[in-house]
């Protein structure tokens, strides 16, 4: 018998709902020893209503409580991942447009270039004007190349 539950909780109902049961052969010096284990399911209020889903969920909540609530003691990291998604977005429409790439050489040149343009949106700069300075150092070798590097 459980113990404590996987949600925390300590107060179990009398009778067990079911009681699954499991043998174990094991090879030992001789002769074979046989252990059965029997599992108690003793949380009955949640089976009607979400079953092991909410069993799931509330053992994530538990064991992860400090990856969830990170942002409250970092505030330049936000709650939500909207900007990385928006960021994918993109990329991902691009895909969805073109097929997709015919080779993983050509999958990294896309994911390069896409790279690139968010960053330069991010920074607020011209993509034109980054790719036009990019262009011009490759046919002039005096000039430097163009950085997307923040600046500390």
């Amino acid at each position: 018998r459980p113990q404590i539950c996987c949600c925390g909780q300590a107060e179990f109902i009398l009778q067990p709902i079911k009681v699954d049961f499991q043998q174990v052969a094991q090879l030992v010096k001789c002769p074979i020893e046989v252990v059965e284990y029997h599992r108690h399911t003793l949380l009955n209020q949640w089976i009607g209503k979400a079953g092991a889903t909410a069993g799931n969920l509330l053992r994530s909540l538990r064991d992860k409580a400090h990856q969830w609530w990170y942002f409250l003691d970092y505030p330049e990291v936000p709650p939500d991942n909207n900007q990385a998604e928006r960021s994918l977005r993109l990329a991902v429409t691009k895909r969805k447009v073109s097929g997709g790439s015919r080779s993983m050489e050509r999958f990294q040149h896309t994911a390069d270039l896409l790279t690139v343009v968010q960053t330069c949106r991010r920074q607020g700069k011209s993509i034109i004007d980054f790719f036009v300075q990019a262009l011009l150092v490759d046919s002039n070798n005096y000039l430097s190349p163009p950085s997307l590097l923040p600046k500390y």
